[in-house]
């Protein structure tokens, strides 16, 4: 399986424009032959945990609204994570879903929320899919702290974690975490031995904030393979395979995407 990590402008609360960006991204991606792409966390309506943000944005995976943009994003041939608000109920979540073909195969809500995402409602399972023989599971931002997370998604079976983040933070705190975020992560690649791939923002908000990434690829143990430069938008692929003594490997097209629980 060819996976594409996309490292994107921040685009807040604007779905179109953000649908617009997946389309352009997927289009690069078939020329380069990938299979899976990774979107940054709460991608589709922005990351803003203000009360009046997630209330106003907030779409329901069942709803008519985010039928129609499935049905928008049918023609698109990668399979794709996608970060979102998400309206279950009376609660709200910060949630990947993944979506093949304009269908939603399953969805991960983030596990551990930070001080300032009150919010949202905390999630409780760790599903695992399958695209291409190659499993996968999710971790998103705040995640990858908890070594059980990442535990979890291994313990399934996954031989990837994607990890949605969006990291938009004052540019000195961003600065110290520039490379911070890679040294946490590489830890959770070392004890599961999986692979890690993050997607994230860049650019600036205000004059105030600065979205560094990264966005890139670690391996098994734990070393940057590829990465999109600091400040750019863009995207690095990368091939992983399926160990053989753990499942047989299958066509990498999205017919191949199923959900393990």
């Amino acid at each position: 399986m060819r996976i594409g990590a996309c490292q994107t402008v921040e685009i807040l609360g604007d779905v179109d424009a953000a649908i617009g960006v997946v389309e352009d991204f997927a289009g690069q991606a078939d020329a380069a032959g990938v299979d899976l792409l990774l979107f940054p966390e709460c991608f589709l309506q922005g990351y803003l945990v203000t009360e009046q943000h997630v209330r106003g944005q907030a779409l329901e995976i069942t709803s008519v609204e985010f039928g129609a943009i499935l049905a928008r994003l049918a023609p698109v041939r990668q399979v794709l994570v996608l970060g979102m608000i998400e309206r279950a109920g009376d609660g709200y979540y910060n949630t990947a879903v993944v979506i093949a073909g304009g269908q939603v195969m399953g969805s991960y809500r983030k596990t551990f929320l930070t001080d300032g995402e009150s919010m949202f409602t905390v999630g409780g399972e760790y599903p695992v899919f399958e695209c291409g023989g190659v499993r996968f599971g999710i971790n998103i931002c705040y995640d990858t702290r908890f070594s059980q997370a990442a535990a979890a998604v291994a313990a399934g079976g996954a031989r990837v974690l994607l990890v949605p983040a969006q990291n938009m933070m004052r540019r000195d705190k961003a600065l110290w975490w520039q490379h911070r975020h890679n040294e946490i992560r590489a830890r959770r690649a070392r004890e599961t031995g999986m692979w890690l791939v993050s997607a994230d923002v860049t650019g600036e908000r205000d004059n105030a904030r600065v979205g560094l990434g990264p966005t890139g690829f670690l391996n098994p143990e734990g070393k940057v393979v590829a990465q999109v430069p600091a400040g750019t938008t863009g995207m690095v692929t990368t091939d992983i395979t399926q160990p053989q003594h753990r499942t047989q490997g299958r066509s990498p097209h999205r017919r191949g995407l199923h959900e393990r629980r």
